[in-house]
């Protein structure tokens, strides 16, 4: 298998998935201030939109793949309780999986929605079983997993025909100017942001570097077709600073 990266490193598959699980048992506690730190509270109007696309109604199962501290399954939650009121039908089932436990207790920590489940579990080898979800969502979370094309290959695994797939990442800014200005702030202010308030300058300089290495648009759209998708569709936020990848499960 040839080598992971992690950040602008290259190393070892199997070196990857504990460098990671450092990275983020180390900013578990202050994950959701960082967030909006970083991005002046933006993140919260892109994973609003998220939901919105999602569109979850009464009965659905939702798996929110890396959900973390379960920021995306608490709309898409409150979502489908608004559905159900106005349609009616069964309650949806949202469960959060993610590799690090240190995330979902932080997340569980913050109390949880009555049709919210938490799992640990990796994103490459889910512990569920095949076209059991109506929807899959991941964010910001599948450029750190050591084999992207796995991860979307069981993504179209445990959907039904038909399954939503949405995936919110850190993409690539649409002009070269704002590329430019992107770099200086994620390199000259990321880190210093994360040394003063989580006394942790190293993860998000990791953080940074690996949106760096993550695909561009065109080239991860490609992946999620290879990967068993069809009507692969991407909306970019911010001038392409993220973007929204989408497919139907074929």
């Amino acid at each position: 298998m040839p080598a992971a990266t992690f950040g602008f490193r290259d190393v070892d598959p199997g070196e990857k998935p504990g460098l990671v699980r450092g990275v983020f048992d180390r900013v578990a506690r202050r994950y959701d201030l960082m967030n909006d730190l970083m991005s002046a509270g933006v993140h919260r109007l892109w994973k609003d939109a998220v939901a919105a696309r999602l569109n979850p109604q009464p009965g659905e199962v939702i798996i929110d793949c890396a959900g973390g501290t379960g920021d995306i399954a608490r709309r898409v939650a409150r979502m489908a309780r608004r559905a159900q009121l106005r349609r009616g039908g069964p309650d949806a089932q949202v469960l959060v999986v993610d590799y690090n436990a240190e995330m979902v207790t932080a997340g569980r920590e913050r109390g949880s929605e009555p049709e919210i489940a938490w799992a640990v579990g990796d994103a490459q080898r889910l512990p569920l079983p095949g076209a059991c979800a109506d929807a899959y969502v991941i964010a910001f979370g599948i450029r750190n997993v050591t084999d992207i094309p796995a991860a979307l290959r069981e993504a179209r695994r445990v959907l039904k025909p038909g399954g939503r797939f949405l995936c919110l990442e850190f993409s690539r800014p649409v002009t070269e100017a704002l590329r430019a200005a992107y770099d200086a702030y994620s390199f000259k202010v990321i880190p210093e942001i994360g040394a003063r308030v989580a006394g942790d300058r190293e993860s998000y300089q990791y953080l940074v570097e690996s949106i760096r290495r993550f695909p561009d648009q065109k080239r991860f759209a490609a992946m999620i077709g290879e990967a068993g998708f069809s009507r692969v569709d991407v909306t970019n936020f911010a001038g392409g600073v993220a973007a929204l990848h989408t497919g139907r499960a074929i």
